[in-house]
């Protein structure tokens, strides 16, 4: 296997920059510049120097041998000085080696995967750590980067070869047609007992919400101040606010973080009841499929809202409008903040409810569906009478576990998942 090589850093210029290298000549690399090794997992000063003898940087050097390793193959990290003339005299003078390269991206995360330092949900946690934005999504993603998804497919299939092996022994010590009815429920029941176990996971929101943000809607009729309430969550003008009514046409969405959490708030045109202008229908249409894909609506008009929208009692500074009407949830007036805070109280609470607890497993998309699948032949299991039908299901069930984690059946996955990582992780 070829030794690569990567700043794993931030971008340069920094006080710091870390040079990483693994693989077999990782050790050779690293002496041909910087003389010998220090002792594994002690950081030492040396001074770097390229073929020609020509010093490139004073460094701390460390040594991490195999297997104990971040991606289990020897690694040296250059801890050198953060400038951009460093780093590339560095970088060149490696890649002049005989069997380095630069790394591409996530081939270090890949490597430790296939060397089992971690397995596939750790390394899809990983992914997430690095692109987190919001404190939901780091929480959410150390989670899975300290295993907590893996330890709990190890359990499942911990149990589920339990289960196989007392199906092999029921078929072994007695005779096929005549196994005892007790012990084919026993095993039919522990199943079911798993597969409830997989759905309670499954009932939690899913990460993609934690992720993409939830999708929040601002609608209601022409003029009812909808852009404005946008510019007031957002905290800056992100749509154009006029009194001219059909201001805005299209949706304007703003990415918000607010206490932790991600939203993607959007503006939407105003709910004409009849237009004449071909965009202003258009704008209608946008905003009608808008709030069919929202997780929370926030509606402006006065006529009734659509179901489980927040009501807002809008422009409430207005003296024509200083008295709530009966059926709204809250009065606001954007223009002078009244009401933005309690606005954003009752987001945050409809949030929770849509969110992943911090205290549980967020699952992707790829993670959701692998757990249904085992959960699925699972509880086929449990409603099979054919003893021989029930170890099939059973295997069929050890097999999307293994998925799961990356034990089997991964290469295409690896590809798209480390295509988002950077090139030194």
């Amino acid at each position: 296997m070829e030794t690569i090589f990567a700043v794993s850093s931030g971008a340069p210029p920094a006080a710091i920059a870390i040079i990483r290298i693994s693989g077999p000549a990782a050790f050779a690399a690293s002496e041909k510049l910087a003389g010998s090794m220090p002792k594994p997992r002690h950081a030492a000063l040396r001074t770097l120097h390229d073929a020609a003898g020509a010093m490139l940087d004073r460094a701390l050097v460390v040594a991490f041998p195999a297997p104990h390793s971040a991606t289990g193959e020897d690694v040296v990290e250059l801890h050198l000085h953060g400038g951009r003339a460093v780093i590339r005299a560095v970088e060149a003078a490696l890649a002049a080696q005989p069997g380095l390269r630069v790394a591409e991206p996530g081939e270090f995360t890949r490597r430790a995967l296939l060397a089992g330092r971690i397995d596939l949900t750790e390394a899809e946690g990983l992914g997430d750590l690095l692109s987190a934005e919001t404190e939901t999504q780091r929480r959410a993603a150390l989670k899975l980067v300290e295993g907590a998804l893996r330890h709990q497919a190890e359990g499942w299939t911990e149990a589920v070869i339990r289960l196989a092996a007392a199906v092999e022994a029921a078929i072994d010590f007695s005779d096929e047609d005549d196994v005892p009815p007790a012990r084919v429920a026993a095993i039919r029941d522990g199943a079911v007992a798993i597969a409830m176990e997989m759905a309670a996971l499954l009932a939690t929101p899913p990460v993609e919400r934690l992720r993409d943000g939830l999708r929040v809607v601002i609608a209601g009729p022409p003029n009812s101040g909808k852009s404005t309430l946008l510019n007031a969550l957002a905290e800056r003008e992100a749509a154009i606010v006029s009194p001219i009514a059909g201001t805005t046409r299209d949706r304007i969405e703003a990415p918000i973080a607010r206490d932790g959490v991600a939203y993607v708030v959007t503006d939407t045109a105003g709910l004409a009841a009849a237009s004449d202008d071909p965009i202003e229908r258009i704008g209608i249409e946008r905003a009608g499929e808008a709030m069919r894909a929202a997780d929370i609506i926030l509606w402006l008009g006065d006529e009734a809202p659509p179901d489980d929208a927040i009501w807002i009692h809008p422009r409430a500074d207005l003296p024509a409008r200083a008295t709530m009407a009966p059926g709204r949830d809250l009065a606001i007036s954007a223009k002078s903040g009244e009401g933005i805070a309690a606005l954003w109280s009752a987001i945050g609470a409809r949030a929770a409810t849509m969110l992943p607890p911090t205290d549980t497993i967020a699952l992707n998309l790829r993670q959701r569906a692998l757990i249904d699948e085992a959960r699925d032949w699972l509880m086929r299991a449990g409603d099979e009478a054919d003893i021989l039908l029930v170890a099939e299901h059973l295997r069929l069930a050890m097999r999307a576990l293994h998925r799961l984690t990356g034990r089997s059946d991964v290469e295409a996955m690896l590809d798209a998942l480390f295509a988002r990582f950077c090139i030194g992780k």
